[in-house]
């Protein structure tokens, strides 16, 4: 591929990658897993980015890509993320130290919402992260009206596990 396709990817992956490490934050339960999912997305996106049309924003583009990669292997182990090599790129990142310490409330959110399903939890993301449901439908593939009927389910059930 060329440069220049290489210099943009890197540039908007490092303008956007705390959405990568929210989505292995809630599909992964360990330091390592987390980082093998974020180099896995990393990949996938690498591969997917020739066919980005610009139809949306990447941002939007990288959520789906990304949720999807996470799910996918996810179903596929259970438990433990497995990666793949992927030799012949090499372009660096500079990372981003994703910061724990102050989310003390948010922990307890993130044990309720790692109970759920794989679809909710990516729809719960979605609505944390300020997404309208024309974005989060789009993104997951689902109407508008689904998006809003799933989320008001996804809150009672939060609820019910926060305060049994």
């Amino acid at each position: 591929m060329e440069k220049h396709l290489e210099h943009k990817f890197v540039k908007e992956l490092e303008d956007n990658q705390n959405i990568v490490h929210k989505i292995c934050r809630l599909y992964t339960n360990d330091q390592d897993s987390h980082n093998d999912l974020f180099q896995e997305i990393t990949i996938q996106l690498w591969k997917a980015y020739p066919k980005f049309r610009g139809d949306s924003k990447f941002s939007t583009w990288m959520y789906r890509v990304a949720l999807n990669t996470a799910i996918t292997l996810y179903r596929k182990s259970k438990r433990s993320i497995k990666t793949q090599d992927f030799e012949g790129v090499s372009f660096k990142i500079a990372s981003e130290e994703y910061d724990n310490t102050e989310e003390k409330q948010l922990s307890l959110m993130y044990s309720a919402v790692k109970e759920l399903n794989d679809i909710d939890k990516a729809l719960v993301f979605l609505y944390l992260e300020d997404k309208n449901y024309k974005e989060i439908s789009e993104t997951l593939g689902i109407s508008e009206v689904n998006a809003r009927v799933k989320m008001n389910r996804i809150k009672d059930k939060i609820r019910k596990i926060l305060n049994p």
